[in-house]
């Protein structure tokens, strides 16, 4: 059993590193990614935690010694330097506040964290298009990109599009507090607020006291600033629909499931009696759903929404084409 879960889990972070790599290049952007690694060590710390996994059995799993995994922890969960902060955040935020500084100032400044994490930040810091170098050496000079260069050159507006991952947190999540979602969107609390203050002015998001909640989340297609909550929210179905199943100790499908998942391939070519029938299928099943979706928002209108036995139901589905060149291209 350990083995086949062993194989499972690394397909699956195999499959996982593809998406972040098209992400982290979208619209031609290097995003910085130095921080991935350590955020993905500590991710998986606290979720075994929060599951009651003990800390001994937590550096087992990891192979490592219970001090040298504690320590881990520590050096990865903050700056030395800067306390309550992880190294890539402080060296990022030293640089936005002096605007302009020299390679050996930001060495000095950070002279209690180990120096070659700091040049390694430094580089994807610039590999990123986060921040602007010149000359070489210690002499070499940094200066942050303005938020409107970065801004021009992912080419969208963040206003939006932190609107829509925020709307998606709080109808998924809520009732939720700022805190809690600049976490769970990964946000600065201003960017949070400000995004939070929009929604509820536009009637998509409710404030009671600290919290808020949003009883439906709709991001329009044509939407261009939606599609990194689409991303998101398509994802988190997927993922959450695996989760729920393993700890309902199910893994296997049945054909009353009400939780799991299912995909079909086809194999179809030019004439096929059924190509048309096969290609159409994302968008007459979405046609369906929206219809159903439609019909289920109007009667809980009607009927109101304060039920205490609702239960939210998220249904997931996706449709890619592979052509023949690109599988040919594989095997090469």
């Amino acid at each position: 059993m350990s083995l086949r879960v062993n194989a499972v889990i690394d397909t699956i972070v195999r499959q996982t590193t593809v998406l972040i790599a098209q992400l982290a290049t979208t619209a031609g952007v290097r995003a910085p990614l130095a921080h991935i690694a350590n955020q993905v060590f500590l991710d998986l710390v606290g979720e075994l935690e929060s599951q009651g996994v003990s800390r001994k059995v937590i550096a087992d799993m990891f192979g490592l010694a219970l001090r040298s995994y504690q320590q881990k922890v520590q050096r990865l969960s903050e700056s030395a330097t800067d306390r309550g902060q992880t190294l890539w955040e402080a060296v990022y935020g030293y640089l936005r506040r002096e605007e302009v500084v020299r390679r050996a100032e930001v060495l000095r400044r950070f002279r209690h964290d180990n120096e070659a994490s700091v040049r390694g930040i430094l580089n994807d810091l610039v590999a990123s298009g986060l921040v602007y170098k010149t000359g070489i050496g210690d002499g070499t000079m940094f200066r942050v990109a303005s938020d409107a260069d970065v801004e021009r050159a992912m080419n969208e507006d963040p206003a939006a599009s932190a609107q829509s991952l925020v709307w998606l947190a709080v109808y998924r999540d809520g009732p939720i507090d700022v805190p809690a979602l600049a976490d769970e969107t990964s946000l600065t609390l201003e960017r949070t607020r400000d995004a939070l203050d929009a929604l509820v002015a536009e009637g998509r998001v409710r404030v009671d006291g600290e919290t808020y909640t949003a009883e439906r989340c709709l991001l329009p297609m044509d939407d261009e600033f939606a599609w990194g909550a689409a991303v998101v929210d398509h994802y988190q179905a997927v993922v959450q629909a695996m989760v729920t199943k393993l700890q309902n100790g199910r893994t296997r499908a049945l054909p009353d499931d009400r939780v799991g998942g299912s995909t079909f391939s086809f194999d179809v070519w030019p004439g096929h009696p059924e190509e048309d029938a096969v290609y159409s299928l994302l968008a007459s099943m979405r046609a369906d759903l929206i219809a159903l979706w439609d019909r289920v928002a109007a009667h809980n209108e009607s009927a109101g929404r304060d039920r205490d036995d609702a239960a939210k139901v998220t249904f997931y589905l996706g449709q890619s084409v592979r052509l023949a060149d690109d599988l040919e291209e594989d095997e090469a």
